[in-house]
């Protein structure tokens, strides 16, 4: 799953306006105007990677006006998200400003942190979401999905949980 595919699923899951996303990304730190937001949120040749997507991948045109999001800039949406719904929080004096996304850090692991504290999620309430999806996951694999990279305990967040929780969340919002 790429970062395109996971702006398109969670504009869908939590059912955002093109300029409601814009605006989102106004408060992460990036000045995007509607049209380059559409064009983010065009699938590409690349992401047909399911047969249940689509029937002829190879006969999928690949469309010039796709933008590639990279993981700074989902990173900055997933800031601006978290602005937008808890608010903005003022660095304490001293404290190091935290590195962003390197382009080939797995995404997943990030989203379920970013969207954990943007909507208030509980691990329990994580746990529902996926179950909703038909993912069944411990408290303990979880907590190995939202550790930082690097600890002894970390997993990677692989396509599979980041797509059931999107789904699972689409569920929820959606209904």
């Amino acid at each position: 799953m790429d970062n395109n595919d996971i702006l398109i699923r969670l504009r869908y899951a939590l059912n955002l306006r093109d300029t409601q996303m814009v605006q989102i990304f106004k408060l992460g730190g990036a000045e995007l105007t509607e049209e380059i937001v559409r064009k983010l949120l065009m699938k590409s040749k690349d992401t047909y990677r399911y047969n249940d997507e689509v029937d002829d991948p190879d006969g999928v045109e690949d469309k010039e006006e796709n933008i590639k999001c990279k993981n700074s800039m989902l990173e900055t949406f997933l800031n601006g998200l978290i602005i937008l719904k808890r608010g903005k929080q003022d660095s304490k004096p001293g404290e190091p400003e935290k590195p962003g996304l390197k382009n080939n850090e797995n995404p997943n692991n990030i989203l379920l942190k970013k969207l954990k504290i943007a909507l208030s999620l509980s691990s329990e309430d994580i746990i529902d979401i996926l179950k909703e999806a038909g993912v069944i996951i411990s408290k303990g694999e979880l907590s190995a999905l939202l550790r930082k990279e690097g600890h002894k305990n970390y997993k990677e967040c692989g396509d599979k949980y980041a797509r059931n929780f999107l789904k699972g969340l689409a569920k929820k919002y959606r209904g």
